[in-house]
């Protein structure tokens, strides 16, 4: 491989949340002594990102003025090319294009024009916690309707229950995660037309975040919703960011497609109403300098080392974590996994075994703030040699100890 992804980046006093909110008060703890933190909390990765991406910034930053600019052509042409590219996207045009500072804010951006303040929305469960904090924090009540592993472990709709919650609750809008978060699925053609399909009987619009499609996972494809038919096209906000796949989170910077003439008009006034929904220009570089040629090579490569940490790490889970279930993610990252049978055999509860892989340095993430009651999340976006050392930590210090 051309690229890096074996390097143990230091990121200690770089900025990085990950790692430097770790020992602060109100944070999380510091491990014992003998053993470092390796982070395994936040959405972030601990890869270098794409150097076309660094070229990019560095250029531009060597142009010593900063002041008010004019988004570039290169900039929609960059995201045209690269969703055609990458997802199969053909006929967007930069006027479907729209400037997000990040996902979240496109949802609640799209949710001022589709209900009122109050109403409800239909969410998966297990749910992002950014889902329900934001639609929490601005007046949406929450529907969820659960996603349940099948004989196969792989994470199904309930369709019926979809119905029934769109039907009882007079939902008009409903936030789709696709692939999903944090559950790692990706999406097959016929799920995705009979969910579209339920949303246009009932008239259900539809939020859909997919800032994690570049991110499959050994043979998964993603299918963007609104390629599903053209009524999904027309009842469809689709949120992306190169964020996710290219570690960009600290710059901001998210778009919307929305092909829907009447609806685009309303969210782009909606998003625009604070004045403060406005791209740094180097965020713009960066993204022009991710979606190339280069940044697709790299991307690839990206796939592939995630594809053989999440195989160690759900290969190395059920052979020696007897109580631990994962559901083997085909996209994202993150793992998920449910301690429920675990903890019950040992007489522990979540909040101890949490407790005990901070202890040693394994920084992972409680997984109840995504509505599952005895969860935990990890992230896999380290070098293999960090993720193997996580797993022996929890191998010798925490299951078996």
């Amino acid at each position: 491989m051309p690229y890096d992804f074996t390097t143990i980046l230091d990121r200690k006093g770089k900025d990085a949340l990950a790692v430097d909110a770790v020992g602060l008060p109100g944070h999380f703890p510091n491990p014992k002594e003998g053993f470092d933190p390796i982070p395994m909390w936040v959405a972030d990765m601990n890869f270098a990102t794409a150097p076309s991406v660094t070229r990019a910034i560095l250029e531009r930053a060597s142009h010593p003025t900063f002041g008010y600019f004019m988004t570039r052509p290169e900039y929609y042409d960059s995201i045209i090319r690269w969703q055609k590219e990458r997802n199969g996207v053909t006929g967007l045009e930069a006027r479907h294009i729209g400037y997000e500072n990040g996902v979240l804010g496109g949802v609640i951006s799209a949710l001022g024009v589709l209900c009122s303040r109050g109403d409800k929305v239909l969410v998966h469960s297990p749910t992002y916690i950014g889902f329900t904090m934001t639609l929490k924090n601005n007046g949406y009540e929450i529907v969820h309707s659960p996603l349940t592993p099948d004989e196969n472990g792989i994470w199904r709709m309930d369709l019926k229950d979809m119905e029934k919650k769109i039907v009882e609750n007079k939902i008009h809008a409903a936030i789709f995660c696709s692939p999903h978060n944090p559950c790692g699925r990706v999406w097959e053609m016929e799920e995705l037309e009979a969910m579209m399909a339920l949303f246009q009987k009932h008239d259900v619009y539809v939020i859909s975040d997919e800032i994690w499609s570049d991110l499959t996972l050994g043979e998964a494809k993603h299918i963007p919703l609104q390629s599903i038919s053209e009524d999904a096209r027309q009842r469809t906000v689709a949120l992306y960011a190169p964020s996710k796949t290219f570690n960009l989170a600290g710059l901001i910077g998210s778009y919307h497609i929305i092909y829907n003439d009447w609806l685009r008009d309303r969210v782009d006034k909606e998003a625009g109403l604070t004045h403060y929904n406005s791209m740094n220009v180097l965020s713009m570089h960066a993204l022009i300098g991710a979606y190339t040629p280069e940044g697709h090579q790299w991307v690839d490569e990206l796939c592939s080392v995630l594809t053989e940490n999440v195989d160690y790490a759900c290969n190395y889970i059920a052979e020696h974590f007897d109580g631990i279930a994962v559901s083997k993610p085909q996209g994202t990252y993150m793992l998920f996994l449910d301690c429920s049978e675990w903890c019950r055999r040992h007489d522990t509860s979540l909040d101890e075994l949490e407790k005990a892989g901070w202890e040693v340095g394994v920084s992972w993430q409680d997984g109840r703030m995504f509505g599952a009651p005895c969860a935990i999340r990890m992230n896999l976006a380290l070098p293999l040699s960090r993720v193997k050392e996580a797993f022996d930590r929890l191998d010798r210090y925490v299951f078996h100890r």
